[in-house]
Order: structure tokens, then sequence, then C-alpha cells
């Protein structure tokens, strides 16, 4: 081995071990929304036979709950289609390869998802593409795709197709396909991305002339009747859900800038694209009005970045987003593709791990996108499991939808089933979805532990949905006092019940 390449291996075992320890200290919350996007909009499934995607989702899950993620956000109408069972439009390409065509054998990827993520402990978010009827990659469309059935709906932009926005039958229509899914899908949340009016490409225009002469409202700028449209829609989705079912959380995951400081004087200090004059997103109004449950800003890029610096966009939406859960959007390559500023020897995430702990009011983090941390690469997802999510959280609280915890569980005892010592507890009794118990939470002291502090997420060994627990098979492991509380849809937590495990 020549001098360059064991210097080239020194460095790269350096790095590795550096990142895996992490720069500074982390203290683990115990409520903490950890998000994954898995889209199919990349072809990552696209003509996967049934049992190969299934296959492959199960490991996806698999390493992310190893990884400590608890929510999915599962991308299930990416251009006016569906990876679920609609009688309202086609089956997806991204699943069969032809839209409109079903899985065979058939299967509903929706359903199938929302079960695994619920046997893991893990939310399912259903997230839809609310205005794009057409990515630019698809070449054929199905003759019951509402593009074909309504033409006059939608608009040609840059080989996209969108569903024009200043259309109330198309706002109503968006929200009759979520009220479809919310219906018939037990989703813990429906989320939606930054596509509203399209993001803007050079010589194209946006040909709304008849839509703005119809319903412009006595609004004589058309930059603010497009706004307008898009802030009508927001209400009336936020009110379509909660109408439904009011426990499923409705969130957004915007472009990372709102509006740059040249056209806004408390702008953010950067020079991008922006969602308040370049897609018509007015998402600092939809946070106070209190239209979105929880908000994700996609903050992809480095700490440093010439024009949209994370640290920066990281205190900007803090200081202006709190109304709302705020969680931040993490582009997992390009965090451990750039070296840390002030460690050359380490990539991004732990300084970006460190930012978002100081933030007062950012709550989570959502990681763009799943498969890049299934790989582990930069040894982002061996970093996740042994440190920053290395103990289960919670789902941050939202009492502005229900903040009352449900009652205690009630007879827990330990009870021996098939040579193995089961933990077992009654539900507590709950009148209505604000008080019924959906999941259990188990912390266990050990014996020689005198202080018992129920915030320390260090002692949960199970967030579980079922009324038993089985206990580890090592007496050590297994004796000491447990804990037992209830949750409910929202996850308000119950007080404890306790009993200790001698033998």
């Amino acid at each position: 081995m020549t001098i360059l390449r064991q210097s080239i291996l020194l460095r790269f075992c350096v790095l590795t071990a550096l990142s895996l320890l992490g720069t500074v200290s982390f203290a683990q919350s115990k409520r903490e929304f950890r998000g994954a996007w898995i889209q199919c909009v990349n072809g990552q499934f696209q003509g996967m036979s049934t049992k190969t995607m299934q296959e492959t989702l199960s490991y996806q899950l698999d390493e992310l709950q190893k990884d400590g993620v608890n929510a999915i956000i599962f991308q299930v109408r990416p251009e006016c289609d569906a990876l679920y069972a609609s009688t309202l439009e086609p089956w997806s390409r991204f699943l069969t390869g032809t839209q409109g065509k079903a899985p065979n054998p058939y299967w509903d990827p929706l359903a199938w998802m929302i079960e695994q993520c619920h046997e893991r402990g893990m939310e399912l978010h259903a997230w839809i593409n609310p205005f794009r009827a057409k990515t630019k990659g698809t070449t054929a469309l199905s003759s019951t795709h509402i593009s074909q059935t309504h033409p006059e709906r939608v608009f040609p932009y840059d080989g996209q197709y969108i569903l024009n926005p200043g259309m109330p039958e198309n706002r109503a229509y968006i929200c009759r396909i979520t009220a479809d899914i919310i219906r018939r899908y037990d989703v813990d949340g429906l989320h939606i991305d930054d596509y509203f009016y399209p993001y803007p490409a050079a010589g194209q225009t946006i040909n709304d002339d008849r839509e703005y002469q119809l319903y412009r409202n006595g609004i004589s700028d058309r930059h603010d009747w497009r706004r307008y449209n898009v802030n009508l829609f927001m209400q009336q989705l936020h009110d379509t859900i909660a109408s439904i079912k009011p426990w499923v959380k409705f969130g957004v995951s915007p472009f990372g800038i709102y509006r740059n400081k040249k056209n806004c004087e408390w702008g953010s200090d950067t020079n991008g694209l922006q969602n308040y004059d370049d897609l018509y997103a007015d998402v600092l109004l939809w946070v106070n009005n209190g239209w979105v449950d929880y908000c994700v800003p996609q903050l992809y890029w480095q700490i440093g970045h010439p024009t949209a610096d994370y640290a920066t966009l990281l205190k900007w939406w803090d200081r202006h987003a709190g109304k709302r859960p705020l969680y931040i959007g993490e582009d997992v390559e390009r965090s451990v593709k750039h070296a840390d500023l002030d460690n050359a020897n380490s990539h991004q995430m732990p300084a970006k791990f460190a930012l978002r702990q100081e933030m007062k009011n950012v709550q989570g983090a959502v990681l763009w996108y799943a498969k890049a941390a299934v790989d582990n690469v930069g040894n982002y997802g061996t970093m996740l499991r042994n440190r920053y999510w290395r103990y289960p959280a919670l789902q941050p609280r939202m009492p502005f939808i229900d903040g009352k915890a449900p009652k205690k569980v009630k007879k827990v005892k330990v009870l021996e089933m098939d040579h193995e010592q089961v933990l077992f507890w009654t539900a507590p009794k709950g009148k209505g979805w604000k008080d019924e118990a959906t999941r259990y939470v188990v912390y266990r002291f050990a014996p020689d532990e005198k202080k018992h502090n129920l915030s320390d997420a260090s002692k949960i060994v199970a967030i579980t949905t079922k009324p038993y627990y089985t206990l580890p098979a090592s007496l050590v492991e297994r004796m000491g006092t447990y804990y037992i509380t209830a949750l409910d849809r929202m996850q308000n937590e119950s007080k404890a019940e306790k009993i200790r495990v001698r033998q």
C-alpha cells in the first residue's frame, strides 16, 4: 500500500469515527417528530412485483425503525393518480408502470403501509401532491385521468400539467380526494409538499387569464390573487380533514425560503426562490391562522451555503413559524457530503443536530429521503440509531387539537406464558376518540435506580399498541420497576401505573 493510499484510508477512518461519536454533547428529547419521506415519483418502485415491493418496503421500515424513525410520510398521489384503491383517480404508473393499470397480484399499498407502520409503532402520513397533474416524464395518461376527462381544468407548464388553483372546482376536487382517503384509511396524517403554482421556468407563462377575470373577487394584483387562491385551498383542505377525522394531522412541507430580505424587511438573509413571491404560498399565514397542524420547511442546503445558508434559515423559521409544531426537512446526502465548517474531519450531520437542539420551536426533523438513511450514506443511519435517535420518542403534543390525557391503565400484572414472563394491563375506559387509549408506553428502571424520572427517554423500553409487553429473558435485564402509561390518538400521556418485578 502506498503512502498516499495509507493517508487517504487513515483520513476516512478518522472522519467516520468522529462522525459516529459526534462532536458535541446531545441530550435526546422524550417528544420528537422523527419522520422520513418515502417517495414513489423517483421510480424506485415502478414495475416491481407486489412481492418485491413489499419486501423492499419491509426492509426500509425495519431499518428506519432501528434508526429511531417514528413517522413515515408515504407518497400516494404524485400526479392526480393513486397508490391506493381509488374510484376517483387511476392507479399510478409509479406503481405498475402504466397509469390506470391495477397491481397484479392485487394489493393496496396505502392500506398495507398503514398496517406495517402501526405494527412498528410508527405513524403513517399520506402524502399527496395537490395541484400537479402530470410530471415531465409521464408520456401516457389514463382515459380516466382528470386531464383527459376535464382538459379545461389543467394548464400545461414546462412539460407538466397543473390543476389550475384559480378554479373553485379544482380546489373542491382535491378536497374530495382527500376526504376519500381520510374516510377509508386509518392514516395519522395528511401531508402536502411545495407544489402549488409551478416553480418558475424560463419562457413559461401561467395561462389563467380567464379565471382571473371570472374569480378575481376585486383583487387588482394577479400575484395577490394567486396567493388568495392557494390560501382559500389551504383553509378548505384543513376544514375538510378536521370535519371528518379531527385527529388526522394536516402537515405541509414548503420550499425552504419564505421571502428574501431584499423583498421583505423581515425576510431571511438569503437570495433564492421564494414561497410567497414565486410559488404564491403564504406559509406563515397558514401557520398563524391554524390552517396547518405542522410545518416542515425543506432546508436541504448545507451550513455555509452562499445563497441559502442552513443555519440562517433554521433560525429564521424558528423565529417566525412557532405557532404550530415546526419540524425541519433534512437532506441526508447533502448533510454528509459537506464538511463541518469548524471541523474538517466531520461532515455536517452533528452540527445540524446541535443547531436544531438550540432552537426554541423546532420539535423534530423529516429525512429526505428515507432510502438514503436506509442505505446508511455517510453513516447517517448508524449515527441515528447509536446516538441521536437511540431511544424511542413520543410525538410532539398538539393541544390545539386535543390536550387532555386519557385515564390510567388498570390491573397491571405479570403472568407466565409459554415459558416467558409477560407484563399485562387493562386499557382504561374512554368515550370518543379524545379519551380512548391507542398506544402504551412501558418504562423500566433497574433495581438499583432510586430516581424514577419518566421524562427520561432512555427508560422507555416499548411504545406499543398491544396491552402487554414480553419481559426480557435475562433475569438481570428483567428485574426492576416498570411503569405503564396510556396514549390517546394525539399521544397525550396518562398518569402511570407501576409494578416491581423481582424475578
